[in-house]
């Protein structure tokens, strides 16, 4: 399971920078709105130490971590939705991805210019939020459209969901998000799942600000929205964005990528196990919550339906114990059944007919 991030913002605040600085690829640069056209996709590794620490301790040949790919669209402006600036075509490019970063401007420099002249981070949010929800206000008056028909017709559950998008609908045109109606109705969610709406993804600002300060309004913002702040100085971590940890920590650099990969990878609620030996040591994502057949299932689809148990440690009591050989004579592997809750960090074998 890779996350994907969809990045979002109005144009010249840094999104084109970031993905570059994240995905250390070369990407279209430039003081001018819409110098990117096509979008940018980018796989980025996600840091996790446990990851090397167990590879080191078993002489692993392979050493494969957890990934999040990562998509930059071009910057949206204000009736973007409509097509202004380009922009409809754009936001299908983000259609399905799993969390959206919205990239916020809140810094000053006449060297680079602002579409709307001055820089306002809520205003800007208003700008790119009030798009997404009225392209999500489209497709739902798209979709009852069509459902007419079904619905006419007696199609099992067509009322039930006609009912459902004309409530959606209602909230949508008064500019809130559906993942603020999902929350409170979560059959909703279940049932209008395969318009991949923008507005009911997860949310992350990652706020652009030269001095690591963010305005009062916008924490407010993201409290009422449900969602989690980074805030980095995107000019300098792409300068930075070639270092190891080791070279950033010799240079006094305090690098905050890795805290907003962690960010993008936590905003669904995903958590890492692994699998481990001399041969490969490797990182799994699944849902927080998952059963351990569901792991199996992630690591292979036959493990899922011939689970029959799993061997577990923890990351931290393997490390300790130096060895798997002697994590299981100090009694630390334990034998977990088909109910059994995955943890994060949690090292699974999983043994199957």
């Amino acid at each position: 399971m890779a996350l994907s991030v969809g990045i979002v913002g109005l144009p010249n605040v840094g999104k084109s920078t970031l993905f570059a600085a994240l995905t250390r690829k070369k990407v279209d640069i430039a003081n001018y709105p819409f110098c990117t056209i096509e979008p940018n996709i980018g796989i980025v590794k996600v840091p996790d130490e446990r990851l090397d620490r167990m590879a080191a301790l078993f002489s692993s040949k392979k050493v494969i971590p957890t990934v999040i790919e990562f998509v930059d669209i071009a910057g949206l402006v204000k009736g973007a939705s409509q097509g202004e600036g380009l922009g409809n075509q754009f936001l299908s490019h983000i259609r399905e991805v799993d969390a959206i970063a919205e990239v916020v401007r809140s810094f000053e420099d006449s060297e680079i210019s602002h579409v709307e002249s001055t820089v306002d981070p809520l205003r800007d949010i208003d700008t790119v939020e009030t798009e997404l929800a009225l392209k999500d206000l489209e497709t739902v008056q798209k979709r009852l459209f069509s459902i007419e028909k079904e619905v006419r017709a007696k199609v099992k559950g067509a009322e039930e969901k006609q009912t459902v998008l004309q409530e959606l609908q209602s909230r949508l045109a008064l500019g809130q998000w559906a993942r603020q109606y999902f929350k409170e109705h979560k059959e909703a969610g279940e049932i209008l799942s395969e318009l991949h709406l923008l507005t009911a993804k997860p949310l992350l600002y990652v706020v652009n600000s030269e001095n690591g300060k963010v305005p009062l309004t916008l924490k407010e913002r993201a409290e009422k929205m449900g969602a989690k702040i980074v805030v980095l100085n995107i000019k300098e971590e792409a300068e930075s964005a070639g270092l190891t940890p080791q070279e950033a920590s010799d240079l006094g650099i305090s690098q905050k990528l890795p805290g907003l990969i962690h960010e993008a990878y936590s905003a669904l609620d995903l958590i890492t196990f692994f699998t481990t030996g001399p041969d490969e040591t490797r990182a799994w994502t699944v849902k927080r919550g998952a059963t351990a057949p569901v792991a199996g299932g992630v690591i292979h689809s036959d493990f899922a339906e011939k689970f029959i148990r799993a061997a577990v440690i923890s990351t931290e009591d393997l490390l300790e114990a130096g060895g798997l050989q002697e994590a299981v004579a100090t009694g630390k592997v334990r034998t977990e059944g088909k109910e059994y809750v995955v943890a994060d960090g949690d090292v699974i074998e999983i043994r199957h007919s």
